[in-house]
């Protein structure tokens, strides 16, 4: 067994094997941005090493960096956690090259799974069944129209080669639609996988994602840990887990058919460690009927939503995950594994459920977490921390256990209501509202309800107390913002930019590639017929794309931009028809919220 183990990753995930590796007896390593320098993780691991200032890139990202941690610190292992480099075949073959072990699977088994084109082909070969769709990149959106209509149909999902998390995913109804599908999931693909290729699946109907855990030693011993039910996702990302699926969904003899599937699965590509293999349970819309299970992508690490199956296992699966790598025999044989009870987890999001789950970073005030029977919490911050917007939006992941679905319902809203973040928006009443609903109970996919603006709405939080007399007056302005090709729209409460709304005149805009203006300079938010000429922007995040330049004549909702804020790509149209007169934004910039992205003059104004 490893004697120090360096944690490559931050958060809750980095606590979560902190505390693994300590019962193991294992010195944990820590490493951190200058960020995240007060950060629990850094405080819970025996040592810490701070890899720089910056972006992702130039620390929890740097290869290099973390390999010299890992010799300074004596580290015979890494663990990579979820996020990051933990899907990285070129650092685990760096870290092999290294001498140092990588905690998880191969890479030449996390390159295979990590093309989904790659994955179906192995995936069909071992004869797992897969969502009819191509195997082979689509090279052109010419190309995918010819193979839709001839070969798959409408509606069509296009997806990146690379992709993961809902990024890189995007949905063409009709023929009309599939060119702006498939450039923005070649976009995304290109932006956060360095792989532009997509490939083309059949469009499942209101399909349940269901997904079986599986561990894997050095030995040979591949076991199955039961299913999980992912359903419950916005913008194709999850917000809520279960474990097992509603008995309803996956009885024990489904449970054991796609149990031997993620075995299968995992054989195929000799696979170590922990992983999960995704999949699908979804008639076609114009084919009703008994719902098939299809495979859907392989994650080759620890998921973040483990912790139900721990819960309803008693398997501990990251340290099972570390004693394989370390050449171990897992401890437990299949016929050991027994699902008792029913476990729920709720991920506790910097998000505004009431905007289309719009990322919401911020301070943090007071922070009290649940406790009491069956309840767990899975948390990376702290009170007077922050939630920042240079990472993902996730506070906590809440997770609770009991007898069964009805009863772990029950503590989940109990362990809710106890739930104290202040200063934040959080999806806590988006969780309360949902899990309270008939949805919920009858065990549906709740997609009607997630895709409801009007009950989004219903959702909103309580606006921060309102600027002292001696603050700026603040103005609220509507407009239309697009997220992973859904149209929504927000409200934005900021500086009246010197009055200009209530006084109707114009103004100077910021300087471009400022990040906002300051107090005393006008941005020209005056009112027209046509709406407000200045569009502020709706987050803090980076100016990831702009696609129109000053002089530009645009239609109203015709795409300006593209904000990159909390690993999700924003995309920002205009708010009317006019000519852009001024457009204070830079490319590769940082963003305020409410700071001027473009004022637009419509012949009228």
């Amino acid at each position: 067994m490893f004697s120090t183990v360096l944690i490559a990753n931050r958060g809750e995930i980095a606590v979560r094997i902190a505390r693994a590796l300590q019962e193991m007896g294992i010195v944990s390593v820590a490493v951190y941005s200058e960020l995240d320098a007060g950060a629990p993780h850094v405080r819970r691991a025996d040592e810490a090493y701070n890899l720089g200032d910056g972006p992702a890139a130039d620390n929890y990202l740097h290869v290099e960096k973390i390999l010299d941690v890992a010799r300074r610190a004596g580290a015979e292992a890494i663990h990579p956690g979820y996020g990051f480099l933990a899907e990285n075949a070129p650092f685990a073959a760096a870290c092999e090259e290294a001498g140092i072990v990588f905690i998880g699977p191969p890479a030449s088994a996390i390159e295979a799974m990590g093309s989904k084109t790659r994955a179906r082909e192995l995936m069909a070969a071992a004869g797992v069944p897969i969502v009819p769709g191509t195997t082979e990149p689509v090279a052109s959106a010419a190309d995918a129209l010819r193979i839709a209509e001839a070969e798959i149909g409408f509606p069509v999902a296009v997806k990146a080669a690379g992709g993961g998390g809902g990024k890189g995913f995007r949905v063409a109804l009709g023929a009309d639609e599939l060119e702006g599908a498939f450039e923005g999931s070649s976009r995304e693909g290109e932006k956060f996988f360095s792989d532009p290729t997509v490939y083309l699946e059949r469009y499942l109907h209101d399909p349940r994602h269901v997904e079986v855990q599986v561990l894997a030693d050095r030995h040979g011993n591949v076991i199955h840990l039961g299913e999980r039910d992912c359903s419950i996702q916005r913008r194709h990302q999850k917000v809520i887990e279960e474990s097992p699926a509603p008995e309803w969904v996956v009885d024990p003899q489904i449970r054991a058919r796609i149990g031997e599937i993620g075995v299968n699965a995992a054989k195929a590509v000799d696979y170590v460690g922990a992983g999960t293999i995704e999949g699908l349970f979804a008639t076609h819309a114009d084919e009703p009927g008994e719902p098939e299970y299809f495979f859907l992508e392989m994650n080759t690490r620890v998921q973040v939503e483990h912790c139900v199956t721990e819960m309803t296992t008693g398997v501990d699966i990251v340290k099972e995950g570390i004693r394989a790598a370390a050449g171990e025999e897992l401890s437990y044989a299949q016929e050991d594994i027994e699902l008792r009870g029913h476990a729920i987890e709720c991920r506790i999001n910097a998000e505004d459920a009431s905007k289309n789950f719009a990322p919401a970073p911020g301070r943090i005030g007071r922070y009290r977490e649940p406790t009491g029977p069956g309840v767990r919490v899975d948390s990376g911050v702290q009170e007077n921390g922050e939630v920042s917007p240079m990472y993902d939006p996730m506070v906590a992941k809440l997770i609770v256990w009991d007898s069964n679905r009805e009863e772990a319902t029950k503590r989940m809203l109990r362990a809710l209501d106890e739930y104290e973040i202040e200063g934040l928006k959080t999806l806590i009443p988006f969780h309360k509202a949902l899990l309270a609903t008939e949805d919920w109970a009858r065990g549906s996919t709740c997609r009607a309800l997630l895709e409801d603006k009007a009950w989004l709405k219903t959702l909103a939080q309580p606006q921060q107390a309102p600027p002292a007399d001696d603050e700026e007056p603040k103005v609220e302005q509507t407009y239309a913002v697009e997220v992973s090709g859904k149209r929504f729209d927000v409200r934005v409460v900021g500086p009246a930019f010197g009055g200009a709304a209530a006084a109707g005149s114009n103004g100077s805009a910021a300087p471009a590639g400022r990040a906002a203006p300051k107090r005393s300079q006008r941005s020209g938010a005056s009112s027209s017929a046509g709406g407000a000429d200045t569009l502020p922007s709706p987050l803090q995040g980076n100016m990831w794309k702009v696609l129109v330049k000053q002089g530009d004549t645009v239609e109203e909702g015709q795409l300006l931009c593209i904000i990159e804020a909390m690993k999700m790509e924003n995309e920002i149209t205009a708010h009317k028809a006019g000519t852009i007169v001024e457009l204070p934004v830079t490319e590769g910039e940082p963003i305020q919220a409410g700071a001027p992205i473009a004022t637009i003059k419509s012949p009228e104004s």
